[in-house]
């Protein structure tokens, strides 16, 4: 599914000395979530020598969950929390036209009804696949997860995403495809060509103590 280097991606925060991390799936979803169950493995990338040419390809596949080969070119951005996960007061200033003004943001008038439309959209919850970040909140409310292990508060990991970006968040396209993406933004929009559960994510947590991990489908 995934493979990811520290040298390229630093908020991986490994266990011990890996700086390897390796996601499989189960290319198919299983009830009772409904959901490919997930797998991760933490390696040291000098001790990876063998390198299939053709990996095997498994023989019962669900449509949508075998990703297109891709090359990573990790970018490193600035995101907000889901407007659910802040206070009262603080959604009423972002829900307030006349605050966004005053502030002197550049914000089109097409929000005007709906500033925090602006939010939520332009600065909140990065889309596409990333490492940590803040959780993609939608068929539930934002709610805390817990290790089963320790107790510990797990961090989100990885999301894994149907789609970068949509058509109305635009603004998140990632860079080195900012320019194909006005000529043709359907190519751009989800190379992976990977749809999670109806067009969903498949959020992964991990224990920063124990480094047990948890997936859920939001």
């Amino acid at each position: 599914m995934a493979q990811l280097y520290v040298r390229d991606v630093p908020q991986l925060r490994p266990p011990g000395r890996t700086d390897l991390l390796q996601v499989l799936w189960c290319p198919s979803e299983h009830p009772p979530e409904h959901k490919p169950p997930t797998e991760l493995f933490w390696r040291t990338a000098a001790d990876v020598t063998h390198v299939l040419a053709s990996p095997p390809k498994p023989s019962d596949v669900q449509d949508g969950y075998t990703p297109e080969p891709c090359v990573l070119a990790p970018e490193q951005v600035t995101e907000y929390p889901n407007f659910l996960e802040l206070d009262k007061e603080l959604r009423q200033q972002l829900s307030d036209w006349s605050a966004w003004q005053e502030a002197g943001v550049a914000i089109h008038d097409s929000y005007e009804a709906a500033p925090e439309e602006f939010y939520m959209n332009e600065l909140s919850v990065a889309p596409g696949w990333k490492v940590g970040g803040w959780a993609p909140w939608g068929l539930t409310d934002p709610i805390a997860r817990f290790c089963i292990n320790c107790g510990a508060a797990m961090n989100p990991l990885l999301t894994i995403a149907s789609d970068e970006c949509r058509d109305y968040r635009r603004g998140w396209v990632p860079y080195e495809d900012q320019g194909i993406a006005v000529l043709d933004y359907d190519n751009v929009s989800n190379p992976p060509g990977i749809q999670v559960s109806d067009a969903n994510h498949l959020q992964l947590y991990v224990c920063p103590t124990c480094y047990t991990h948890t997936d859920l489908i939001q």
